[in-house]
């Protein structure tokens, strides 16, 4: 069957993808009681993206020895521990246990992001698009089952408030190995030797390469900066309840993965290009709202416009770093890419605590205005020469 791998990566990912809004929506919380100063409170949802960051080439290189589904059992597996360590962690009061297990947690992430590529070379090229987009909505499953599952479990165990969520994390990492049992990908090994592969540094001069991995990039790194901030900002801060803190967490991570139902469409017939505008818009709108006031209607459409404009950079950008690389070059590009994207969103996490501590909400949104500002020339320049190839004028960058 054709489309069998992408089914069961999606069934897989729905439950791999749950740990990550367990911790954006507990990580502060828990951290905020269990960290020696405020401005730590946020450091365990920091420490799951630099996880990502530090672990996003070494998952695909790994994979480019070991293979696709080994690799991603592999991820599965540790998680599944990392869910167990964060129990104990919350049973000991111990802070830094906690941040390593979130930091594991993180780590596992880099594997789960490797599923999209896995999804696009299991299709052909035409279908790229549409593939991602499917793939992408295992987000809204995520985006329910893992807040829900977290805050039904809160005291679920005896360890303490909070350690039954992360056993149940445990038990959900469990689950997504059992099914990536049944995943079959292409082959990781014999393209290399049939086919050329050009320097690092040819293949990341282009322009349209550039754009692919400065909208991911900035896109995850705005999302993070706002996204870490917010339990901790409408819980603490503001007073909002847990149950109304977890269903804004919810909405903005259904909002990340919902517009994939037409975002692919929307690339496929106006370009990557106009859809990542788009994306810097919707963001900008979400700053907009979020300035406003601190109310619960306030924090929701924001959350929602980020988790939107996120999916229409981060498609985007996924799908013009499709088209700058050969079969052969995949593994080396893939990873260059993710270590590119996700480092500053690491950093852009580190320091949404601090800001928060330091200048509150409102400091929040003021520090992720310039993130959007740097995207616009280099998203003006790849346009510019799309437009000119459509022209068929030369270029001295043609080469995709």
């Amino acid at each position: 069957m054709q489309y069998k791998p992408l089914v069961v990566l999606t069934l897989a990912q729905i439950f791999a993808q749950c740990a990550a809004p367990i911790v954006v929506l507990l990580g502060g919380i828990i951290g905020s009681k269990l960290a020696p100063s405020t401005d730590l409170a946020t450091l365990p949802v920091a420490l799951m993206i630099v996880g990502t960051a530090a672990t996003a080439i070494p998952a695909a290189l790994l994979m480019s020895k070991i293979g696709r589904q080994a690799g991603f059992i592999f991820g599965a597996a540790y998680a599944s521990g990392a869910g167990l360590l964060g129990a104990y962690a919350i049973s000991t009061q111990s802070f830094y246990l906690f941040c390593l297990a979130t930091f594991l947690i993180g780590s596992h992430n880099a594997f789960i992001q490797q599923y999209r590529f896995a999804a696009a070379e299991s299709v052909s090229a035409e279908k790229v698009g549409p593939a991602l987009s499917i793939l992408m909505l295992a987000g809204v499953g995520a985006a329910y089952i893992g807040p829900e599952v977290a805050l039904r479990t809160q005291y679920s165990a005896h360890w303490g408030e909070f350690a039954g969520s992360f056993m149940a994390l445990s038990l959900l990492m469990a689950v997504a190995l059992f099914i990536l049992l049944f995943y079959r990908g292409t082959s990781t090994k014999t393209e290399a030797s049939t086919e050329p592969q050009r320097p690092l540094l040819e293949i990341i001069g282009n322009t349209r390469f550039i754009l692919a991995v400065s909208a991911s990039a900035v896109g995850f790194s705005v999302m993070s900066f706002i996204m870490t901030a917010t339990p901790v900002s409408m819980h603490h801060g503001d007073q909002h309840s847990l149950e109304d803190t977890t269903w804004v967490i919810q909405s903005h991570i259904m909002a990340m993965f919902l517009p994939s139902l037409f975002s692919g469409l929307l690339i496929a017939k106006l370009g990557a290009e106009k859809v990542i505008t788009a994306g810097i818009v919707i963001l900008l709108g979400c700053i907009a709202i979020a300035y406003m006031d601190q109310q619960l209607m306030h924090y929701w459409w924001a959350l929602v416009l980020l988790g939107i404009g996120w999916n229409f950079m981060f498609l985007g950008g996924t799908t013009l770093l499709t088209q700058t690389y050969r079969v052969a070059e995949r593994f080396k590009v893939q990873a260059f890419n993710d270590f590119l994207v996700f480092t500053p969103q690491a950093m852009a996490a580190l320091g949404s605590g601090l800001v928060l501590a330091k200048w509150g909400w409102t400091g929040v949104l003021g520090f992720s205005l310039p993130w959007l500002l740097c995207l616009v020339p280099v998203l003006w320049l790849q346009m510019h020469k799309a437009n000119r190839q459509q022209l068929s004028l030369p270029t001295a960058d043609s080469q995709g």
